[in-house]
């Protein structure tokens, strides 16, 4: 049976909000989700139409009440959706800083859920009844597992050296090697860190080489502590020197100036030992004569975003009565996820199973390329056959600036378009990042890539069961 053509209306065709809002078939979205987002839904959807009438294109089928009431429904999941959604992360980058890093371990999730739905001893000594100090969580456990005198912690380690230039240099001089004048993502910069702490940047040395004679030189009465930069999102090859944080630690003490290394990416361990590429470990610049080492908690280490901070007791202490230490400081949910993961550490030999960055990084290529050889035929199922899928190997990389130029074997789903042109799959990647849960590659050599490193056994079959959402 044919349709009858649909007859082009006037706006005065269009029912009242009122009436709208009464209709059966919204009744329950009203209940569900409350009768102002409703409303707001409605007025925008007969507005919508409105705008068609003033250009001549409304008809009588856009007025029709399963139309407007589906209408008002999508209006509605839009406004009440959650912005910060879960997606597959197939991109190959393990520790991807726009996709919120680390992945937290089983027993830090548990303890966040507990943090949040329960009264905790944040702030509060159980034991005296009187009122407690949240870092006395952290502190003992941190410094120990970092061979240092004390702890503090802040909600990042850009806050943290904030912190400690606002406290320890403010309206003096900090030295800094000119090779270790980064600009990380969103455009942060060491110097402008330096002018908002209120500390002024003395630069050394060129940006390949910097000497032991090139700090002395910029000593000073102004003078207020040496800091060195390890360079975790960059490296400098070829003709290039540094200094030893050793050498440097030496010519600190000797003219009594706190001597601060910000390691940015730090480990608690020797990574190298899981067939990882080397990283400073916090420990051994400790063992240097650092007076103070800042390094992240959602980066190498494996836990939740915070800035840790650890040395020299006095120093910690100066730290913690700086007014900035409150504004800077770290939420109870940190500290639940914080002291879980910090307890895994005290069990290193475990570590490849429980902490979920290890795992990652230390997945075996056998296992990865069986999820791949897996899930190939079914995401090949569910695209055209205008696209050839086949399993290859690939190079993931750990990411958030850790290890620059460092990659890991991997295997990667490869999709590529039967046409010379390469619209067919930038279009593709972008139905794969519309789907209800985001499946997130890359595109690279005219392919787009499914790393499968950071794709277990445990979420393969959710993974199928979205790829299949695509099938027409």
């Amino acid at each position: 049976m044919a349709w009858p053509s649909p007859v082009a209306v006037d706006a005065s065709a269009l029912p009242p909000v009122d009436r709208v809002l009464g209709w059966p078939a919204l009744a329950l979205l009203v209940e569900r989700h409350g009768r102002s987002v409703v409303l707001d839904a409605i007025r925008a959807e007969l507005a919508a139409c409105r705008t068609k009438a003033a250009d001549q294109t409304l008809t009588d089928r856009d007025l029709a009440t399963e139309r407007l009431v589906a209408g008002i429904h999508e209006r509605v999941a839009r406004a009440t959706a959650l912005r910060l959604q879960s997606v597959w992360n197939l991109t190959g980058t393990v520790l991807h800083t726009n996709l919120g890093r680390a992945l937290l371990p089983a027993a830090a999730i548990e303890a966040v859920a507990r943090a949040q739905g329960e009264p905790v001893a944040l702030e509060y000594d159980v034991a005296s009844g009187r009122r407690g100090d949240r870092d006395t969580l952290i502190a003992p456990r941190l410094a120990a597992l970092c061979a240092a005198e004390h702890a503090t912690v802040v909600n990042n380690c850009a806050a943290g050296l904030l912190l400690t230039l606002g406290a320890l240099a403010r309206r003096r001089e900090v030295i800094v090697s000119r090779g270790e004048l980064i600009e990380i993502g969103g455009s942060f910069r060491l110097p402008d860190l330096m002018r908002a702490a209120g500390a002024r940047l003395v630069e050394v040395g060129t940006t390949n080489r910097t000497h032991l004679d090139d700090y002395a030189e910029a000593l000073s009465p102004r003078t207020a502590m040496i800091l060195k930069v390890h360079p975790s999102n960059y490296r400098i090859t070829g003709f290039a020197a540094d200094v030893e944080s050793s050498a440097l630690a030496g010519l600190a003490a000797a003219h009594g100036l706190p001597f601060v290394v910000d390691l940015g990416s730090g480990a608690l361990i020797d990574l190298s030992r899981h067939g990882l590429p080397a990283e400073p470990v916090v420990a051994d610049v400790v063992a240097t004569g650092a007076d103070l080492v800042l390094f992240s908690g959602d980066k190498l280490l494996g836990g939740p975003q915070a800035g840790l901070i650890v040395g020299r007791e006095r120093l910690i202490r100066r730290l913690n009565k700086d007014p900035l230490k409150r504004a800077l400081r770290a939420g109870k949910l940190t500290f639940a996820a914080l002291d879980a993961v910090l307890a895994l550490y005290q069990s290193p030999e475990s570590l490849p199973q429980t902490l979920t960055t290890l795992r990652l990084l230390t997945r075996s290529r056998d296992s990865i390329r069986a999820t791949a050889e897996r899930l190939c035929p079914v995401i090949a199922a569910a695209l055209p056959a205008a696209f050839a899928v086949t399993v290859e190997a690939v190079a993931s990389e750990i990411g958030s600036g850790a290890q620059p130029g460092e990659t890991l074997p991997s295997y990667a789903v490869a999709i590529r378009s039967r046409s010379p042109s390469a619209a067919g799959l930038t279009a593709l990647a972008g139905r794969l990042r519309h789907l209800p849960r985001p499946v997130l590659g890359r595109l690279a050599d005219d392919r787009l890539l499914l790393d499968m490193r950071c794709l277990e056994e445990a979420a393969e079959a959710a993974f199928g069961a979205e790829i299949g959402r695509l099938t027409p």
